[in-house]
């Protein structure tokens, strides 16, 4: 059995009271006041909940540590290094449209490395979680990436740009390169859970543009751990910064890479 971090432990228990509150305003979501920042871009009554529960609990364990968040910003750390990056509710539409896939993602970050990191599946009840130099894990089960070599043989999951947004041609051509070499492309709607099934095998990889580092801080930390090579898509570290990542296990990234340039 992993034992677990006093960090993780922290981010574990402050995760898992946002994902009751959670699960209690999807059962009734019908009813849930939303209000949309652009054209397909919504934040609900869920998401400003869930991430009060984080903040609040999370500045209690760690006062000193500042905060990135998706709906409240960031907030100076009082040590000035380290931070928590919170993503109270990753899939946003899912959970609106009332389709069971979205999570609660929470990275942490000192001074410009991100060291430990978790994603909760909060209908299915997984809990991924990876810190530097531990290993990555689903509850209690070390999970790896996939040991797949072969592109015919791989599946691949991406984020298409929402309306409203740039990039639509681009990815279009992306994908169409992408789809004549794979097995298959999935689209499931919240990148911090791509990014967690890209570390425990499920996805051979994951590619995006776009992405805010609330996405993407904890599934980084657990590709890493997990055995996984991630990069931005000019092949170096500034996912954080440009927003496009490609994560996948150390022999398809290449060629994955590849593809998506082309």
């Amino acid at each position: 059995m992993a034992l677990r971090s006093a960090l993780i432990n922290a981010m574990a228990n402050a995760a898992r009271k946002a994902q009751r509150s959670l699960i209690r305003d999807f059962n009734e979501v019908e009813h849930l006041q939303v209000s949309k920042k652009g054209p397909a871009d919504f934040v609900s009554a869920a998401d400003r909940k869930a991430e009060k529960i984080l903040q609040q609990e999370l500045v209690k364990l760690r006062p000193d540590f500042g905060f990135i968040m998706e709906e409240g910003g960031r907030i100076e750390a009082k040590d000035g290094k380290t931070y928590w990056i919170i993503d109270p509710l990753d899939g946003t539409t899912n959970f609106l449209h009332g389709i069971p896939h979205f999570a609660i993602s929470i990275g942490v970050q000192r001074e410009d490395e991100l060291i430990a990191g978790i994603v909760l599946d909060v209908v299915r009840d997984e809990l991924f979680w990876a810190e530097k130099g531990v290993g990555a894990y689903v509850n209690e089960r070390r999970i790896r990436v996939s040991a797949r070599r072969k592109l015919p043989e791989a599946v691949f999951g991406t984020g298409i740009p929402f309306h409203g947004k740039s990039g639509h041609e681009a990815f279009l051509k992306e994908v169409t390169k992408v789809m004549t070499e794979v097995a298959g492309i999935r689209r499931l709607g919240a990148a911090a859970l791509d990014l967690a099934y890209v570390a425990a095998g499920r996805f051979d990889g994951f590619w995006e543009t776009g992405l805010q580092p609330w996405d993407i801080a904890a599934g980084i930390v657990l590709v890493r751990e997990a055995g996984g090579t991630v990069t931005d898509l000019a092949g170096g570290d500034k996912m954080l910064e440009t927003g496009g990542i490609i994560a996948a296990n150390d022999v398809l990234h290449a060629p994955l890479t590849k593809l998506i340039k082309s």
